[in-house]
């Protein structure tokens, strides 16, 4: 049950994604040209997932718990770090760069465009490459 509800979810988000345009990068670029061809229409959409997830998150976390899994996953961290805001840096720039984030990125893998393949390859190697260096730093604080 808990595969069908997870490929349903991720069903209705890429559909979504691919409706509004979010999986064209030049949509995303335009939105990024404010001194050109500006697109306010990400902002819109970003609008509209904003208020789904702040009334959704609300409604789900009234609940005593979730209904696929034993208890709610939280991040339970607020510390603003340089490994967040390094991060987070990175993912804007890739975004603005590239006009792709993961969330409109792995819906159009299905279109087999190979700008979206080399995008894709690149943030699993990121990915990985980021993981290899966290467990390297791990490795290297355990053994001082």
């Amino acid at each position: 049950m808990r595969l069908i509800a997870t490929y349903l979810i991720g069903l209705v988000f890429g559909i979504g994604i691919m409706i509004s345009g979010m999986a064209n990068p030049a949509k995303i670029l335009n939105f990024f040209d404010v001194a050109g061809s500006w697109d306010p229409s990400l902002a819109f959409v970003m609008g509209g997932a904003l208020i789904t997830t702040f009334i959704g998150y609300r409604l789900v976390l009234a609940r005593p718990g979730p209904v696929l899994a034993k208890s709610f996953q939280l991040p339970t961290s607020k510390t603003i770090d340089a490994r967040l805001v390094g991060g987070s840096a990175l993912f804007g720039i890739g975004w603005g760069i590239a006009g792709f984030c993961p969330g409109g990125a792995l819906p159009a893998l299905g279109t087999g465009r190979i700008e979206v393949v080399t995008f894709v390859a690149a943030l699993a190697a990121g990915i990985l490459l980021a993981r290899y260096i966290q467990s390297a730093g791990a490795t290297t604080a355990r053994q001082s």
